[in-house]
């Protein structure tokens, strides 16, 4: 088992340069780019980047972007100028101050050995690390993610077993009806109606509407602080979960329906075992390996993807408004230092589900199948 983890381990480096380069040649041919956001919001000419931008003329700024807004000024006092285009010199000043003063391989070479080294650099607009960036979003996108998937198997396993002890029934015709009318309805969608239900849209002002927590949220006593916190999570989560059930719920059904139909279960049956006894003691093991062993996956997809309208509706600073202000501000530190963080955490975690086969179901060798 050592061998085969080491294998999987030393495949994750050409994995994760394959995707780094595949992502880096993309980025290089999309037109734009962070010199061109800056030189078209200071001509005029464009909206200027999304999110903070450090060239916005609030106090305390620096950064590339700053700097060229005071020299096109003449200095802080000084009458903008932006009109008349700006000089060659100052574009050269940013190439080399963004680092695209160099060919587009030296500076991936460059990117692969502070990644290596886990230096992600700097965010162009918002003059703060990417590691600090990603830091304080977490809590969000970590709050969603979790509640979300536990909420997810705690549910839709038990759903998942029913059915399949009740194929054919009328449970499972009317659950079958309302999990497609879930997956069909976006979460979006299901916000929105949230919001009008229970969030003083309309109706009813139940819960809170906007952040993870209340002001003043840490002069509170802990139990009041848990509540607050959970109180304010209701509708994401809730709006989340709606679309989230399908897929494991007829996984979880399917898996089962499989195994209660093999031999074995027929013959615990002939020996005189209760139905409880053959489900719990003899199916569920094998049925549930491939749903458990999923798990690790599962969160990581729910964690980093599919969060940003969420995230808009219910104004939660999360990853996922993250990733978008980034790629829409050609932001390249944060977009590969995030895709970097993500793709290995997502490629460990793949290796983690494998192992989480072994522990469900130790007769699982993963070193013959590979002999």
């Amino acid at each position: 088992m050592l061998a085969y983890i080491l294998r999987r381990l030393l495949l994750v480096i050409p994995t994760l340069f394959g995707i780094l380069l595949v992502n880096f040649v993309v980025i290089q041919a999309a037109p734009g780019g962070p010199i061109e956001k800056i030189v078209a919001e200071l001509t005029g000419t464009g909206a200027g980047a999304t999110g903070r931008l450090t060239g916005g003329g609030g106090a305390g700024e620096s950064g590339p972007a700053f700097e060229a807004r005071q020299q096109q000024q003449g200095g802080p006092q000084g009458a903008y100028r932006g009109a008349q285009g700006l000089p060659p010199e100052l574009i050269a000043q940013l190439e080399r101050q963004f680092g695209f003063d160099r060919p587009a391989h030296e500076r991936f070479l460059k990117m692969l050995g502070d990644y290596l080294r886990f230096d992600f650099g700097t965010s162009f607009f918002r003059d703060r690390t990417v590691i600090e960036l990603v830091l304080e979003k977490m809590p969000v996108s970590i709050s969603l993610g979790v509640w979300t998937t536990l909420l997810t198997y705690l549910v839709a396993i038990p759903l998942g077993i029913a059915k399949a002890v009740r194929d054919g029934s009328r449970f499972d015709i009317w659950t079958s009806g309302a999990i497609v009318v879930g997956y069909a309805v976006p979460s979006f969608l299901f916000a929105l109606l949230l919001i009008v239900l229970f969030a003083g849209g309309s109706y009813w002002q139940i819960f809170p509407l906007r952040g993870l927590v209340s002001e003043g949220w840490a002069e509170l006593p802990w139990p009041e602080r848990i509540l607050d916190y959970l109180w304010h999570l209701v509708l994401p989560i809730g709006a989340m979960l709606v679309g989230s059930f399908a897929t494991l719920t007829m996984l979880t059904k399917n898996s089962f329906l499989e195994e209660i139909n093999k031999q074995y279960v027929i013959t615990a049956r002939a020996k005189g075992l209760s139905p409880r006894r053959v489900l719990y003691g003899h199916v569920f093991r094998n049925a549930m390996l491939i749903v458990i062993a999923g798990f690790p996956a599962a969160f990581v997809g729910m964690l980093f993807t599919g969060a940003l309208l969420i995230e808009i509706i219910f104004s939660l600073d999360g990853l996922g408004l993250l990733g978008y202000e980034a790629a829409l501000n050609r932001d390249y530190p944060l977009m590969f230092g995030t895709l970097y963080i993500f793709t290995l955490l997502g490629l460990v975690m793949k290796i983690v589900s494998d192992l989480t086969y072994v522990l469900v179901d130790p007769r699982i060798d993963f070193e013959a199948r590979t002999a």
